[in-house]
């Protein structure tokens, strides 16, 4: 659903949004590199971090204008939203987040989708000899433990923990496939940027993605034109058992972005 939303993005003329980018990993290997370089430690603590920050925005900056000549870049990375504060040190204003949650059911029958439509290829989460992940609970229980979606969840969940929640747009992806204009509208709103009239019913793939690398499919990112409300089927793909088991075990995932009712113990909370 991020590759719906980047694809409706780059139609407004003042937005160049990316595919999964690699950015945040050159600045990582800069970061580590800050951190341990002898010459680094050797300048003085205040000047290395002063130095530091400007090479961070800078580097950010002659990424972008390489990038495009559209205004706002619009990048897509999974790990953004564990570095919130990193960024937040050196960057001139407060960072623009934007996160898509959907339903956590939907996540994983997609995944299942996916492993049972390519079982003329091997996966690496199966052995067989071992018992691992050869069954639909079995590799549930490792997507759920395991990047991106166990690692997506723990990120999620942190940035709750420290209050990051409250600077970033969570958008759920039902929202966006049922009420696009009212999401769009909102999400404008967020980036203090005039609302685009967008055409729904005619989204451009202006973005793709090669999965395969990842040991999913090639094609994972392939948006329909008209954007219309997505038939959910996770109970017949997952079962009715294993459904109630994920929304019993990420239950503060479930119930906070309204996926199921809230527990009787929070409707009692003050």
């Amino acid at each position: 659903m991020s590759t719906l939303l980047q694809c409706i993005l780059n139609e407004n003329p003042a937005i160049c949004a990316t595919p999964t980018d690699p950015v945040l990993e050159y600045l990582y290997a800069a970061r580590r590199n800050y951190t341990n370089t002898p010459e680094v430690k050797a300048m003085g603590a205040e000047l290395a971090l002063k130095t530091w920050r400007g090479f961070c925005l800078g580097g950010l900056h002659g990424y972008a204008e390489a990038y495009t000549e559209r205004p706002y870049l619009c990048i897509k990375t999974r790990g953004a939203s564990a570095h919130y504060r990193w960024f937040e040190a050196f960057m001139p204003e407060k960072p623009k987040m934007i996160c898509m949650v959907r339903d956590l059911r939907s996540i994983l029958s997609s995944m299942e989708k996916i492993f049972r439509r390519n079982s003329e290829n091997h996966s690496p989460i199966v052995d067989h000899g071992e018992m691992k992940g050869t069954s639909t609970s079995k590799r549930v229980g490792i997507w759920l433990n395991s990047p991106p979606v166990g690692l997506a969840l723990e990120r999620l969940r942190q940035c709750f923990q420290e209050g990051i929640n409250r600077e970033m747009l969570i958008l759920r992806a039902e929202d966006l496939t049922s009420s696009p204009t009212e999401v769009m509208r909102k999400l404008y709103a967020y980036l203090k940027m005039d609302p685009y009239s967008h055409d729904f019913d005619h989204v451009e793939q202006s973005i793709t993605e090669d999965d395969s690398i990842y040991g999913l499919t090639h094609d994972l990112h392939t948006i329909r034109q008209k954007i219309a409300p997505v038939q959910e089927d996770f109970e017949e793909v997952l079962g009715s058992t294993l459904c109630t088991q994920i929304n019993q075990q990420f239950r503060w995932y479930q119930e906070l972005f309204g996926y199921v009712p809230l527990s009787n113990v929070l409707k009692s909370s003050p």
